[in-house]
C-alpha cells in the first residue's frame, strides 16, 4: 500500500537517491530543501518541491499542512566537518537547533516515525576493529556533535510523546544510481571517490593525498565506502521497522579500502592514470574508520553494491557522462 512521506534535504545526495527508492516502489513524496547545496534538477518532476529552510517556523507549519505524512525522513544538514570547526555555531544552529525544530513538529502534527540521516562522526575510537553501534559516542567535531544533538531529541520525544525514530550512522557514502538517474554534485567536492575520477578525467590537479605513513598495510588511510543505493534501502528497512520499536543503526560494508585502494580501483574501473602526489597528514584523520553494520543485517538488510569496483563503476558512469553534474 503507498505511503505519504516528507524528506528534508532530498534534493541532496543521499536524500535524492532515497527519494527515487520511495518512488520505484509507489509512494508518494513530498520533498523540503532550501536548495542551497542540492539541485532543482535531482528532484523528479512528480515530487512536490517545497523550497524552503527549516529555520523558517511558517514554512515547516505549511509543509506539514500538506500531509498528513506516514513518516519524516530528515537530510537536511551542513555536513563537512572541516568547516564545522571553523564556524561550530553555524552548524549547532543549522543541524541540531532545526533538526529540534523538525522533531517538534512533527510532534504536534501527529507524525509517528522519523528517520534521521546521522553520522559515524558521532565516534572517535581508536584501533583497526569495526565500530559498533555501542561504541562510547564522543564526537570531535561540531558537525558530529550538531548529529548527536538530535539523536538525543529523539530519544525524549520518543520516551515522552511516543515518536518512533530511526537513527542511521552513515560512514562513507559512495557511488550513484545505478540507472545513471542520479550522482554525486557537491560543490566544493569533498568526497574522494569523485575526487579521484576527476583527477582521472583530467577535470582537477593531480590527488593530494594527506599521507602513507599510517599504521595500514599501504600506509594511507582505510575508510568504509557504502553504496548510496544501499543507504537508500536501508532507510526503506528501517522506516518499516518502526512499527515495532525504534532503530540505531550502523551502516557500511564492513571491510575498509585505503586511499591507493581506491585510486587503484578508479585506474581499473576507467583504464586511465590517477596522478597523485603524497603530502602531510591532516590533523584529526583516523588510520581506519570501518563499521559494524551487524544490526542492520540482522534485520534483513545487505548491500547489494558492496564491491568497490561496482561502487566506482556507478560513480565514474555519472562523471563522466555529466561533467558540470546537475548543471548538464
Amino acid at each position: 500500500m503507498a505511503q505519504r512521506f516528507l524528506v528534508t534535504g532530498g534534493a541532496g545526495y543521499v536524500g535524492s537517491h532515497l527519494v527515487a527508492a520511495l518512488l520505484d516502489r509507489g509512494d508518494d513524496v513530498t520533498v523540503l530543501d532550501n536548495l542551497r547545496t542540492g539541485h532543482r534538477a535531482a528532484v523528479p518532476s512528480q515530487v512536490r518541491l517545497i523550497v524552503a529552510d527549516l529555520a523558517d517556523d511558517a514554512a515547516i507549519e505549511a509543509a506539514m499542512a500538506t500531509g498528513p505524512y506516514d513518516a519524516v525522513f530528515h537530510f537536511a544538514a551542513l555536513s563537512q566537518v572541516g568547516e564545522s570547526m571553523r564556524m561550530p555555531m553555524r552548524y549547532l544552529l543549522d543541524n541540531a537547533a532545526n533538526g529540534i525544530r523538525l522533531i517538534d513538529a512533527c510532534v504536534r502534527h501527529g507524525i509517528g516515525r522519523f528517520v534521521l540521516s546521522s553520522t559515524a562522526a558521532l565516534f572517535n575510537v581508536p584501533g583497526d576493529a569495526p565500530i559498533p553501534e555501542e561504541a562510547t559516542v564522543d564526537p570531535q567535531s561540531a558537525y558530529g556533535d550538531s548529529k548527536w544533538m538530535i539523536e538525543r531529541a529523539l530519544r525524549w520525544a520518543g520516551q515522552v510523546h511516543g515518536l518512533r525514530y530511526a537513527c542511521l550512522r552513515y560512514f562513507n557514502a559512495a557511488g550513484a544510481d545505478p540507472a545513471g538517474r542520479l550522482g554525486e554534485d557537491h560543490r566544493p567536492e569533498s568526497h574522494l571517490i569523485p575526487l579521484v575520477i576527476d583527477a582521472a578525467l583530467g577535470r582537477r590537479p593531480a590527488l593530494n593525498v594527506f599521507g602513507d605513513d599510517y599504521p595500514t598495510p599501504d600506509g594511507t588511510c582505510i575508510r568504509d565506502y557504502v553504496h548510496v543505493s544501499d543507504l537508500a534501502s536501508a532507510h526503506l528497512l528501517a522506516v518499516e521497522r518502526l512499527v515495532d520499536d525504534n532503530v540505531v543503526w550502523n551502516l557500511g560494508n564492513g571491510a575498509g579500502h585505503s586511499v591507493r585502494q581506491v585510486i587503484a580501483s578508479v585506474e581499473r574501473v576507467s583504464g586511465l592514470r590517477v596522478p597523485y602526489r603524497i603530502v602531510a597528514r591532516r590533523p584529526g584523520d583516523a588510520a581506519v574508520l570501518v563499521a559494524s553494520s551487524l544490526r542492520a543485517q540482522q534485520a534483513g538488510w545487505q548491500p547489494a553494491l558492496g564491491e568497490l569496483d561496482e561502487i566506482v563503476r556507478t560513480a565514474f558512469v555519472w562523471r563522466e557522462q555529466h561533467p558540470n553534474g546537475y548543471g548538464d
